[in-house]
């Protein structure tokens, strides 16, 4: 049974299997058109699965496949999750200009907007790519109207991470006296380390147990909220094989067939909404150096 005390935030980034960013020499943006889209059927079973457990969660979601599939959309807002941007393209924003990345989030946050009627205030970057040579992103973010961030993962990778970064969230202070909530993915303390229990391929390819123990850790040792997070791709075993470096392929493929197991597994261990709801009130940048927390809510509703 989970801590009925503690609601986790549960995210889903919304891209198909040929978009991510371990093909993406392989895969060029003009030739996504080619290839089978599974986007749509991953994601209703996702939604079938957490409505099964009763639960909310935030779906990220890329503006190309919300401008291809717009009732991939429609159906996430009308069952009552809260839909939130994961960037137009999925390029990583260390590859992109000042310029090009505002053009490509309000895109995509226009397009999101107009199918569900409903302001977009959450972003979380492709592949975690707000790093320490990209926090201008954020600044960007907050001019487009954004409330918060969910990019920034504390833990030392060869594509992203910032491991000196606070673990939990907190206000991160812009230019000009504004500032912006950060919802870092989790990560538990051993030994001095941060290890990475937030998800994806560390669901995938990590023992349950380790997922398991790190979320507890969070939840009943550190008595915050966990940020949680999978893409519709990883439950689905049958996908298409692309070619890709021996890391890429291990990396996408490996576990795909425990997903869906373990995500319901997870889903009677602990409690989760959606990331956007469990955000506190907003706090003076004053207090980015105590952190903020999340609610700590009871249900999963």
């Amino acid at each position: 049974m989970h801590n009925a005390l503690i609601r986790n935030a549960l995210t889903v980034d919304v891209e198909d299997y040929y978009q991510v960013s371990a093909f993406e020499s392989r895969v060029s943006f003009d030739q996504w058109p080619r290839y089978e889209s599974r986007v749509a059927s991953n994601t209703a079973r996702i939604l079938e699965i957490l409505d099964q457990h009763h639960v909310k969660a935030t779906f990220f979601v890329l503006g190309w496949t919300a401008e291809r599939d717009p009732q991939v959309v429609r159906a996430i807002h009308a069952a009552g999750h809260e839909v939130a941007s994961h960037g137009y393209r999925h390029q990583l924003i260390y590859h992109m200009s000042r310029q090009a990345f505002q053009d490509d989030v309000a895109r995509a946050k226009a397009i999101l907007e107009d199918i569900t009627g409903a302001p977009v205030l959450g972003y979380r970057a492709p592949s975690y790519s707000i790093v320490k040579e990209t926090l201008w992103a954020l600044d960007v973010l907050a001019d487009l109207g954004f409330q918060y961030d969910s990019s920034i993962f504390p833990i030392h990778h060869d594509r992203y991470g910032m491991p000196n970064a606070p673990r939990f969230p907190y206000v991160h202070p812009l230019s000009e006296g504004r500032s912006i909530v950060e919802v870092p993915l989790s990560t538990a303390r051993l030994f001095g380390k941060n290890l990475p229990v937030a998800g994806g391929g560390y669901f995938r390819i990590f023992p349950y147990f380790y997922t398991r123990w790190g979320l507890r850790q969070i939840n009943d040792r550190e008595k915050q909220p966990a940020v949680f997070y999978l893409h519709p791709w990883e439950i689905d075993p049958q996908q298409p094989r692309l070619h890709g470096s021996l890391l890429s392929r291990f990396r996408h493929y490996t576990g795909l067939t425990k997903t869906e197991p373990r995500l319901q597994r997870l889903l009677r261990d602990f409690a989760f909404g959606p990331l956007g709801s469990l955000i506190a009130p907003p706090v003076s940048p004053a207090g980015a150096a105590h952190g903020v927390t999340l609610r700590a809510a009871t249900g999963v509703g």
